[in-house]
């Protein structure tokens, strides 16, 4: 990861989703395989990560993306909820799909790309 936050944190959401590591609530700690995390083949940079991460999601989400791009880095949320009714596409979902995932941050009422 080369000490980049948004690599590491794109990293563990990758190897947790694929129950590469996990919590053991009996047992009150992180459990991993790491034999498979090792011969695990990993992207060279965290743009190909993120783009490999954007590109698995569906259609929809990956529109949002494109139009909260427009804007910059972030836009409110209050401007999202005008272009939804305006064009009639839902792109708050879109938006939480995509904070879920780690590729977006939900900080005071906006919606803002990780890596800037």
């Amino acid at each position: 990861t080369k000490g980049n936050q948004l690599f590491f944190s794109q990293l563990m959401i990758s190897l947790s989703k694929d129950r590469l590591i996990r919590p053991s609530l009996s047992r009150r700690r992180w459990e991993w395989d790491e034999e498979k995390i090792q011969s695990r083949k990993l992207p060279d940079g965290v743009a190909k990560f993120i783009t490999g991460t954007i590109g698995r999601m569906p259609a929809n989400v990956q529109m949002a993306l494109s139009v909260l791009s427009c804007f910059g880095a972030s836009a409110k949320i209050t401007l999202l909820k005008a272009l939804e009714t305006q064009l009639a596409v839902s792109f708050i979902d879109s938006m939480e799909e995509a904070a879920a995932e780690g590729v977006l941050d939900k900080i005071y009422g906006s919606y803002s790309f990780g890596h800037d």
